[in-house]
Order: structure tokens, then sequence, then C-alpha cells
């Protein structure tokens, strides 16, 4: 089997998505459409991917990075054009040349990989992965000859009434042997209703130099649709959703509204976890098995244990642990980690800490910058104080501490192991292990008071 090597047109600017963004940088799925297409081109098999930039190339490129080449189309003079572009990036590779859209980000790796295969045993020199369209208005109608060989690719605006009345339509993606894609290449002409080089040209040159053109079907067209605009974003949005919802069902997840449930590709959810309506789950986030994750709750880039509850909460970057219950409105920032075992409860926000196995904070409290060890509790309405106006301090509960109602804990400060404070104190400096800490004013009252006044 020879090498298989990627590229990708991206130098559109996407007029109609009326965007300062580059058309490929939309997300879907949680990632850009660009890099929905790189991953399908990586599960196929590509060994080197070469993306053609225009618009917004360096935009393109920093999102990117490392995962593609890059060429630059200076001028935007039609798909033929922009592959001639990469004719000196390719010198010297002798294998396959699959040639993708960078605004099709439904496409399947196993579509592309069988497109591939197909190529191979074919020993074609050209492949074209077709779909039979419901209605294929806008798209280059497939022309074959009687025996099913495909004769050449006809754009909508140049095509005649009976071509037109084809509805099995080039996908724009394509298997091509270098040579045979580059020799035809210096062959095509800009003359057509639109003035551009098309790239749909090879195939009929191929074709009329008895060149072997073969073409693969796809299952279900939905996965070739094209983004044009925001419109259709957010219907390929859904029908990708969908399939990951789907895919986790399969696996043993509980989805409760497949309306109102949002979870991106990259997410893996373990069996026997439920899923409650209005929830979004992000990015590289985890989830164990047993699980009750919402409703009304949004997860990103976060790992969480088994047999954890999470209701209502908003938590991202952060570590759950096993057997942790979380919510009603909840919120976990970056570098937080619990424990196995934590209660965190409703109206609590928790940022930058560790948060030790056992421990309970059961409502109306910030935790931030601390240290906390295990079994600790702590009273409603308490206050790490971690910010001087200048600086974050960090402060260290350790294990066994008990922090009493409407507490303000003045960072840099540690609390010792089983110590004590007392409800309603502004706690400054260190509590020993086993002591009570009490920091309030003497309370006096006065008799009489409102009557005088």
């Amino acid at each position: 089997m020879s090498d298989l090597l990627a590229v990708i047109l991206a130098a559109g600017k996407g007029t109609r998505m009326k965007s300062a963004l580059p058309k490929v940088l939309h997300r879907i799925g949680g990632k850009s459409m660009i890099e929905q297409v790189i991953n399908a081109a990586d599960l196929a098999g590509a060994k080197r991917k070469v993306v053609i930039v225009g618009f917004g190339a360096q935009s393109v490129e920093t999102a990117l990075g490392e995962q593609a080449e890059y060429v630059v189309q200076e001028e935007q003079l039609g798909t033929g054009h922009a592959v001639m572009q990469a004719a000196e990036i390719l010198q010297g590779f002798e294998g396959t040349v699959m040639v993708l859209c960078g605004d099709t980000p439904l496409l399947q790796g196993q579509t592309l990989a069988k497109l591939f295969a197909e190529h191979q045993a074919a020993k074609a020199s050209a492949t074209v992965l077709t779909a039979c369209m419901p209605n294929p208005t806008g798209y280059g109608r497939v022309i074959r000859d009687e025996s099913g060989q495909v004769l050449k690719i006809v754009e909508q605006k140049d095509a005649n009434s009976r071509e037109l009345a084809v509805n099995e339509v080039n996908t724009g993606i394509y298997c091509f042997e270098r040579a045979a894609l580059f020799e035809a290449l210096n062959g095509i002409t800009c003359n057509n209703m639109q003035g551009e080089y098309y790239l749909t040209d090879v195939i009929g040159i191929l074709a009329q130099g008895q060149a072997k053109v073969w073409a693969v079907q796809v299952d279900d067209y939905q996965e070739t649709l094209g983004i044009n605009s925001r419109i259709q974003l957010a219907e390929a949005e859904k029908i990708l959703r969908r399939r990951k919802l789907a895919s986790l069902m399969d696996n043993g997840v509980t989805i409760m509204d497949l309306d109102s449930t949002f979870i991106d590709e990259e997410v893996c959810i373990e069996p026997d976890t439920v899923i409650y309506p209005f929830t979004w789950i992000e990015g590289a986030t985890t989830i164990g098995k047993g699980c009750e994750i919402g409703p009304s709750s949004r997860i990103q880039n976060s790992s969480i244990g088994d047999n954890a509850i999470l209701h209502f909460i908003y938590a991202h970057d952060c570590q759950i642990g096993n057997h942790v219950t979380v919510g009603p409105y909840v919120h976990l920032r970056p570098n937080t980690t619990i424990a196995d075992g934590v209660k965190i409860g409703n109206f609590v926000e928790v940022k930058n800490s560790q948060i030790g196995k056992g421990s309970k904070i059961p409502h109306l409290s910030y935790i931030g910058d601390t240290d906390m060890g295990e079994k600790v509790n702590i009273g409603s309405g308490t206050i790490t104080v971690n910010y001087d106006g200048k600086n974050k301090h960090r402060t260290t509960l350790e294990d066994g501490v008990f922090i009493g109602c409407n507490t303000n804990l003045v960072a840099p400060v540690t609390v010792g192991k089983g110590a004590y404070v007392a409800a309603g104190s502004t706690i400054t400096k260190d509590v020993p292990s086993k002591a009570l800490g009490v920091a309030r004013a003497r309370q006096n009252n006065i008799d009489g008071w409102v009557n005088k006044k």
C-alpha cells in the first residue's frame, strides 16, 4: 500500500459567515471545522497534512500549529488553482494525495479510509467520493457512462438540463496518484462561468486520457455537507452531537433528553452514568461510571471519578474524585482537586484548592488558594481571604479542622490538625493543633437603648 498524504483546502473567507474569523476556524463539536477534518484524515492513515491557506492564513496556522504543513494561496482562483500551490511541497512524494475541504467537519475517518482502500484496490489514477443528495442544487454532478465509469464532473452553473437531473454529486473529496494529478492540472483552464480553475476538470482530463477514474459513494450524504453559513453550521453541529450521544448510549450511558444535552467529541463517559437535561460537557473531560451529571450543568476540561453526583454546577479545568457530591449552584474553578468522598453544598465557589478526602463544605462559602486536609468541616459563610490587594496567599487547613459559621480566614494562615475556629471569627494568626481559635469583639448589651433613641 502506498503512502497517503492529505491536502486540505482552507483558503476561502466564507463570506456568508459574516465573520472576521476564517470560516474553517468556526467551532463544531468542540473543535474548529478544520481540526475535525484533520482528525478524520489522521484516522484514515494520512501521514502528512498540507493545508492550503489564504484568508486569515496566520490565524489558521496559529490555531493548528504543528498539526499540518502550510502553503499560501495568495489569490483564490478556484480549487484547481489551490491544489497547484502544493506542487512544490509535494515534490518527491510518490503516493496517494487525498484532497479534502476544510469546511466539511462531519467527515468520518472510516469513510476516508474506505475511499483510500477502494482507490488502491481499483488501481485508479483518481477516485471521487460521491453522494446521492435529495436536493443536489449547488453541487457538481457526477456524469458516468453506461458501465459506471466516471466521465466528468460538471459544476452546477456549467451543467445542461440533462446533467442537472443527476442527483449523484461530487463531494469535493478525492484520491489522486500524485503524478497523474499534477500532470492533469497542467491541462486545466479557467474557461467557465466562474472564471476559475476547477479541480473537477482534472477528472475529465484523466478520463479522456484513458486513465482509470473510480468513484466511491458515501453511505450517508450528511457526512459530506459543506458549511457556508451560520445556519448550516448549526445544522451540522446538531448532526455531530447526535452522533456523539448515540455513541455514548451504545456504550451504556443514559442521556435523559437528546435535544438539551451537548457533549463534545473528545469527552469520555463510562457506563451507567446518567446525564440530565440542559447539560454541557466540553473539551477533554472524562467521567467515570455510575455518576449523575446535571441538570443545568456545564463541565469543561475536567476529570470526574466514579459514582459522583453533580447537580446545577459549573466546573472547569478541575479534578473530582469518587463518591463526591457537588451542588446545587456550585462553581469549581481551575486547578481545583476534590478528593474522594467530599461533599460540597449549595452556593459554594472553590478555586485553585486541594480539598482532602471526606471533607465537607456544605453551603455559602468561598474557598480559594486553599490546601485542605481530610475530614475538614467548613461552616456556612466561611471565606478564605486570599488577596491582599497585590498578592494571592494560601490558607492551610490540616486534617480534622472544624471551622465555625461566618468565619474569615485571612491568608497566609494555617489552622492545625484537629483545631476549631469559633463562629464569627476573623482569623489572622495561625491556630495551633487541637486549639480553639476565637477572634471576635466582646458583645456588650446596653439596656434601655431603644427607648432612649
